[in-house]
């Protein structure tokens, strides 16, 4: 059991928004569902609350409103292991409506951020060699979707 869970908050849209999440990711399913009743009768039936899990990692929705938008102050962070399964993850985030953002970031079109990103980036910018971990730094900075290989040559040019 994980301790502790994401929670969501949408403003509607929420059967939409688990719907498009779990078909991303492997490993994945709604898990739990409690509706508003009676008590809300403009809302009667609608999802208030869902618990998901995404490749394995639980979350919770929540459908309370339009109060709290979605900002880049929090992002879910996608660590992938090829170029293809980046592109797999910024396509398929970016779908119906999604915006590109630089570095790798993205907001898909609940207005969720992402950050879609390879593994070897974190070793890259910590390498002893301040030259390598510039290059890679300064290649990245001019990147929208990350491209691996333009990473990988940035930092052999170290």
């Amino acid at each position: 059991m994980q301790k502790i869970i994401p929670c969501l908050w949408f403003n509607g849209k929420v059967q939409e928004a688990l719907d498009f999440y779990t078909s991303i990711f492997k490993n994945s399913k709604v898990s739990d569902i409690t509706r508003y009743g009676e008590a809300h009768p403009q809302l009667a039936g609608d999802i208030l609350v869902a618990r998901f899990e995404l490749d394995g990692q639980e979350f919770m929705i929540l459908n309370g409103g339009p109060g709290f938008p979605f900002t880049e102050a929090i992002s879910l962070s996608i660590t992938c292991k090829t170029q293809e399964e980046i592109d797999f993850y910024w396509n398929a985030l970016l779908a119906d409506g999604g915006k590109e953002n630089q570095c790798g970031w993205l907001k898909d079109k609940f207005g969720l951020s992402w950050q879609v990103s390879p593994i070897e980036i974190e070793a890259m910018l910590k390498d002893k060699n301040t030259k390598k971990a510039s290059n890679v730094m300064m290649a990245m900075m001019q990147m929208v979707k990350i491209d691996l290989n333009v990473l990988k040559e940035a930092y052999a040019q170290g």
